[in-house]
């Protein structure tokens, strides 16, 4: 398998550019290509270069051959509304978020989040699961990266997104998967998914006044890892493209 990198700048046309030295490390020394390997390079922006390396010493460029337009996201955007979740459980949401075709990802601090976040550590903690990002996009074939967003309240995120179609899963939630209504042309759907102790009563009365649409996926009880990989997942298989 050809490996796939993200460049953290706009490519050009053709010819050939300078790896910046992580990346370059990465490609020598960890996954230990040589001189004259294929790679492909992308940008983010709907496109990928097949190229070729060129390694002298720790100093690595790419060749780039004829940029091609490869779209691999799903006609169905959904933005994954996470609540905050201890140890590496946030990194695995994300990227398993990302392999399933996710719009974005929106952390989200709950009354019943393990983990607590502010300040400094919070935008450090956004910038790594913005980097899990980047990496599952390397993996799986997307040449446009999902944005993880700054992390935010239950309420602000609430104020922020009024005019979009959200639901929340919630056990014994009014409205099953089956029962949704599926989402019109270009429109947005947000999937907001409790911490490992579930939402409070009053985070879901706040989302009830505020029209969000409580979803139960059925009788289980599931993680807070699982649930929206679950659903999102339901989600491409209804109306994405899981064919």
């Amino acid at each position: 398998m050809i490996a796939r990198f993200f460049f953290p700048s706009a490519l050009p046309a053709g010819g050939c550019v300078d790896l910046p030295e992580p990346l370059a490390h990465h490609a020598v020394r960890v996954l230990r290509l040589r001189d004259g390997d294929a790679v492909v390079l992308f940008d983010g922006s709907g496109a990928e270069w097949p190229a070729r390396l060129a390694v002298r010493g720790r100093a690595c460029t790419a060749e780039l051959e004829d940029c091609r337009f490869v779209e691999r996201e799903s006609p169905l955007q959904v933005v994954l509304v996470q609540a905050l979740a201890a140890g590496d459980k946030m990194d695995w949401v994300v990227q398993k978020a990302v392999e399933l075709g996710v719009h974005a990802v929106q952390p989200l601090s709950a009354a019943r989040s393990v983990l607590r976040l502010a300040g400094e550590r919070a935008e450090r903690r956004v910038a790594h699961w913005q980097q899990v990002a980047v990496a599952a996009c390397e993996q799986c074939g997307r040449n446009r990266v999902p944005t993880v967003h700054g992390l935010s309240s239950l309420a602000d995120y609430l104020a922020a997104s009024a005019t979009d179609r959200r639901v929340v899963l919630a056990p014994g939630g009014a409205v099953g998967l089956a029962a949704l209504a599926a989402p019109r042309s270009g429109e947005v759907l947000h999937l907001l998914v409790g911490p490992e102790g579930g939402w409070s009563e009053d985070e879901l009365a706040l989302c009830a006044r505020a029209g969000v649409t409580a979803l139960a996926l059925g009788p289980r009880v599931l993680r807070t890892e699982t649930a929206g990989l679950a659903a999102l997942a339901a989600l491409q298989a209804r109306w994405g493209d899981f064919g």
